[in-house]
């Protein structure tokens, strides 16, 4: 008997106040050819994917990913049904790419995920090749937010396998990442504290200004109204 069909058809029903969260990474990593091919003008062969964060196998919880390419390839709709949750292609030009995740849990609504595939570094010196056989790699961290799952999913995401015993890494670095990316938001919020703290200067020291122009108007107003009677 399935899982689906033990916990009912509404899954067991919802969780109250339970948050599960999956983190993931999706991306491309492309490869130049060293010249465009003479039979399609392709010039990269690149391959689309979905990682797990952390080394746990998705197929758990995941049923299938949905891969749709550009209109110019044939059969632009693509299902993977198992790990590795990947498609490999070639090509000549940057699209987006529409990433759909599908879950065991029919109850749970499947998430979209939307990539620019990259070919070319950016940003791209005019007249400056790409270069032979090196790797190209374009990936986001995401996270999948169950909130609230009901008791089919919540089995399923508790009850993850580890994909290998082995170190597991990407290829980008989203610890340091994320530690540059901190470090850029203090280093622009020091920068704006500091913009106001002049401009208020600036607004203080214009106020005062205005108040002893004033103050000297109501001087010669008054100079003016005293020469006037004693005439």
């Amino acid at each position: 008997m399935s899982l689906t069909t033990d916990f009912g058809p509404d899954s067991g029903g919802r969780v109250k106040g339970l948050t599960i969260v999956k983190p993931i990474v999706y991306g491309n990593i492309a490869r130049y050819f060293g010249k465009k091919r003479e039979e399609d003008g392709h010039t990269h062969q690149w391959t689309v994917y979905v990682k797990p964060y952390a080394n746990e196998d998705m197929s758990t919880y995941i049923k299938k990913v949905h891969f749709k390419l550009h209109e110019s390839y044939a059969n632009p709709n693509r299902i993977v049904t198992k790990p590795p949750y990947e498609l490999m292609e070639t090509g000549w030009g940057e699209f987006e790419i529409v990433i759909k995740l599908y879950f065991h849990d029919p109850n749970e609504r499947p998430l979209t995920l939307y990539h620019i595939l990259k070919l070319f570094q950016s940003p791209v010196t005019e007249g400056t090749p790409p270069t032979f056989g090196h790797a190209l790699v374009s990936e986001s961290y995401e996270e999948i937010v169950f909130q609230e799952p009901t008791q089919l999913m919540q089995h399923l995401l508790k009850n993850v396998r580890p994909i290998t015993n082995g170190h597991w890494k990407h290829d980008t670095d989203f610890e340091e990442k994320k530690e540059k990316t901190l470090e850029r938001i203090i280093e622009a919020q020091t920068k704006v504290r500091t913009e106001i703290s002049e401009l208020k200067e600036k607004l203080s020291l214009a106020k005062e200004t205005i108040a002893k122009f004033k103050e000297e108007i109501a001087k010669l107003q008054n100079s003016s109204g005293n020469n006037i009677i004693m005439m």
